[in-house]
């Protein structure tokens, strides 16, 4: 049993939580205005009714009087004409009337109190209802203003994830180059050490060392012609020189 509780409690707690993210505050103030105006219009309707039916008792009344006035006249014509026994029977209809009189004055005493009491309500309930109105129109601006409040932080709650994701892949972009950069360097190094065979070149180590040998070798054999001919070059100029100073 109290395991069917604490399961149906978590149904209704369930069903209240998804309620409450469906419910608008804006519809459900509009609906209960609506149903306010429903209520409003039914005691006006009331108060219609009743009148209505005052002015029939008002108006069976004035027929009740004018036929009293009229019995009462024919008993005195029955009387001057000495017909004692007609002016009985108006009188006694004339008092019959009169007590139809008096019921319906009751009657219309009633009703002008629910009338009254109708009208007082209407009264007090159109104040209520203006007021409602007045103060549903402000929570609804008031809403109305928090929700775009609540929309406005979280488009800028999502442009500061995206920034933050834009600076996470900087952060990426600029450790990868570096991590370039120093492979890079590491590369360089290796080459100039010799470390590292360069794949740009042909042949294979012995051929490069030899064809270094033979480049140095060149290099030497035409750094000692050079000398050898600017040396001979010297040694004729000094000689034109000796020959032109002997007297």
């Amino acid at each position: 049993m109290g395991l069917m509780k604490r399961f149906f409690l978590i149904v209704k707690a369930k069903i209240s939580k998804l309620l409450d993210r469906a419910e608008d505050p804006n519809e459900t103030l509009d609906y209960s205005y609506e149903k306010q105006l429903e209520l409003l219009q039914q005691v006006r309707r009331g108060v219609a009714d009743v009148a209505t039916s005052k002015k029939r008792v008002e108006l069976q009344a004035e027929k009740l009087e004018a036929s009293v006035a009229k019995l009462d006249s024919q008993a005195r014509q029955a009387v001057q004409a000495g017909r004692e026994d007609l002016a009985r029977v108006a009188l006694e209809r004339k008092k019959g009337v009169q007590a139809q009189l008096q019921s319906l004055d009751a009657q219309r005493t009633q009703l002008e109190g629910e009338q009254q009491k109708l009208i007082n309500a209407e009264q007090r309930l159109t104040a209520k209802v203006e007021s409602f109105r007045t103060q549903k129109e402000t929570i609804k601006a008031q809403y109305t203003a928090a929700e775009a409040q609540v929309k406005i932080s979280e488009a800028f709650s999502g442009i500061s994830e995206e920034m933050a994701d834009v600076g996470l892949a900087l952060q990426r972009a600029e450790d990868k180059t570096d991590q370039m950069r120093a492979r890079a360097g590491a590369l360089d190094e290796l080459l100039e050490s010799g470390a590292l065979e360069d794949m740009t070149q042909t042949g294979d180590v012995i051929d490069r060392e030899l064809a270094q040998v033979t480049s140095a070798s060149e290099v030497d054999a035409e750094l000692a012609a050079l000398k050898k001919e600017l040396g001979a070059g010297a040694s004729a100029a000094e000689g034109t020189a000796l020959e032109g100073g002997t007297p």
